[in-house]
């Protein structure tokens, strides 16, 4: 059974991007590499045409994933989203109350979560743990080395 996953507009122009580059460029790459290796001789002792044929299955095999990922995708209505709560897309000001330092969150879907740019995923601990608070609220969060707190600060768009 298929997951259904929640994308931003800039999330889905880029998944849209990389199939359209694995059909239109990595597709005919992996086909002229077999028809290369082909054209080297016999076929049951050439481990260049192997390695060719495995590269496409795996090639076809990520296409076949990301059509299945864009299938299920879906475009999250921005203006519908309650601005009470940490939602997806919510940009979360947190502070951790056991060393006191304050950090700032946007909650994305899995595939658009970019930590260095301050992009979590609604699926990690954290992104867990922040869903559904409101301002004031404080969310305990199970991580490996035991609980942490936060406090919400600041919820925005």
């Amino acid at each position: 059974m298929s997951k259904v996953s929640y994308y931003t507009e800039e999330g889905l122009k880029k998944l849209r991007e990389e199939l359209n580059h694995l059909k239109d460029v990595e597709r005919p790459k992996a086909s002229q590499a077999i028809a290369e290796a082909r054209d080297k001789g016999d076929l049951s002792e050439n481990a260049e045409y192997d390695a060719a044929k495995e590269a496409q299955g795996m090639l076809e095999m990520k296409i076949s994933k990301l059509e299945e990922t864009l299938a299920n995708a879906r475009l999250i209505d921005e203006s519908q989203l309650d601005n009470t709560k940490a939602l997806v897309l919510s940009k979360v000001k947190i502070k951790n109350q056991t060393n006191g330092m304050i950090m700032t969150y946007t909650l994305v879907a899995e595939s658009e979560a970019d930590l260095a740019a301050g992009k979590i995923s609604v699926n990690s601990p954290i992104g867990k743990g922040l869903l559904g608070k409101s301002v004031g609220d404080v969310a305990e969060i199970n991580v490996p080395n035991g609980t942490m707190k936060f406090d919400i600060l600041e919820i925005t768009r």
